[in-house]
């Protein structure tokens, strides 16, 4: 994640994660990507049943009966071995984590355990009266999916009338006094609506926005040729900085962050020092706090099945199962000679990426992305659009 508004617009500073030890358990929310015990924030896909039918949905979800789910047994267990193991926030998704019937009481465990609990959800099933039992069960934040305005949204979720019922959703988490965000994956499809989408942060009062960039997984893997080409991603990425400093200009501090691909941290980091911004310095320390891409080390992925992955989009590789052994022993094990290569992977990575001078900002971007069009783990994330000048060839 690349805290555009924490970094662009200067309300994080260098000292502010030093002040509590960058330890991820004494950290504010805001500031949990600048811990230095990195144990993992966890998403864990409680199952994998959707009532939408996304173009580019890593899970590949519909709305049916899916078998060899996590049991509810299971799932208390893991949660204890989680907080145990000391991660700072778990992340219910999943298909949609809502369809789960025992959602509330897994949350709720969560809480009673001290973890962090988020969802991740198409929002649609938020009713005021969900909203209100979300709120009362201690959920800290939801993360709802919109992948452009109405017409935009729904051609690209596959059912009629999603963009209203999540809207809806979005306002009764608002009422019920719970924090709330926008999730919107960019691509050829919707990049147009990005400032729109910005109207209706403003006009909804929403304090958190985050744009991912496509991962090539799940039926994601067949938008490969949709996704931004490189000039389309940097114009994409400008128009957000441009209106996340509106927006902070205007006196409404709205959270937006860049999420799946850290080349947009030297990005932002080269447009500060080009416009002689106070917070540049400040942004490069923090992004060298965060130290870029951290999949197999600060988060991690349990699928419905209990699979363990890398991230979400790893799930064509299991490291283990959590119904056989813990996840912290699982994630611990470096006898694995993919995890072992993901936890210390520069020495591994290939070309640009070997060679360029913002390593330890970027930490090699997305190995998924890279294994998917081109077949080696370490080639070079494709979708990095940093030039050979600005990465120092």
């Amino acid at each position: 994640m690349i805290g555009i508004s924490k970094l662009y617009c200067g309300t994080v500073e260098a000292s502010d994660p030093l002040r509590y030890g960058r330890r991820s358990k004494d950290l504010p929310s805001h500031l949990l990507q600048f811990s230095k015990d990195k144990r993992p924030v966890v998403v864990w896909n409680v199952g994998r049943r959707c009532n939408l039918r996304c173009v580019h949905c890593y899970s590949r979800s519909r709305d049916r009966e899916y078998s060899d789910e996590l049991t509810h047994g299971q799932g208390l267990e893991l949660i204890d071995d989680l907080a145990q193991f000391g991660v700072p926030v778990l992340l219910f998704s999943g298909g949609e984590p809502l369809m789960r019937p025992d959602i509330l009481k897994l949350i709720a465990h969560a809480r009673k355990q001290g973890l962090r609990a988020v969802i991740s959800t198409n929002g649609t099933l938020i009713t005021p009266e969900l909203a209100a039992q979300l709120k009362e069960f201690g959920l800290s934040y939801v993360g709802v999916s919109l992948d452009g305005l109405e017409e935009t949204n729904d051609r690209f979720r596959g059912v009629p009338g999603a963009f209203q019922r999540a809207l809806a959703g979005i306002r009764n988490c608002i009422a019920a006094g719970i924090k709330v965000g926008l999730r919107f994956t960019m691509n050829r499809r919707n990049a147009r609506d990005i400032g729109g989408i910005f109207d209706l942060i403003g006009a909804e009062g929403i304090p958190r926005a985050c744009f991912y960039h496509l991962v090539y997984a799940g039926r994601g893997s067949k938008l490969v040729s949709e996704d931004l080409s490189h000039d389309e991603t940097r114009a994409a990425v400008d128009l957000i900085i441009d209106r996340t400093s509106a927006l902070h200009n205007t006196g409404n501090p709205v959270e937006v962050l860049t999420v799946d691909n850290h080349c947009d941290g030297p990005y932002l980091y080269m447009r500060m020092a080009r416009e002689r911004s106070p917070y540049a310095e400040d942004a490069l320390k923090l992004m060298r706090m965060n130290g870029g891409n951290s999949c197999g080390i600060g988060i991690g992925c349990v699928s419905w099945d209990g699979s363990v992955h890398a991230d979400q989009f790893w799930r064509h590789y299991s490291f283990g199962n959590v119904a056989e052994r813990p996840f912290s022993e699982i994630w611990m094990d470096t006898s694995d000679d993919l995890m072992a290569k993901l936890k210390d992977r520069k020495q591994h990575l290939k070309g640009r990426c070997a060679e360029c001078k913002w390593l330890d900002v970027c930490n090699g971007n997305f190995r998924v992305r890279a294994e998917a069009v081109t077949g080696d783990v370490w080639a070079c994330d494709p979708a990095c659009y940093l030039t050979d000048e600005e990465i120092g060839l």
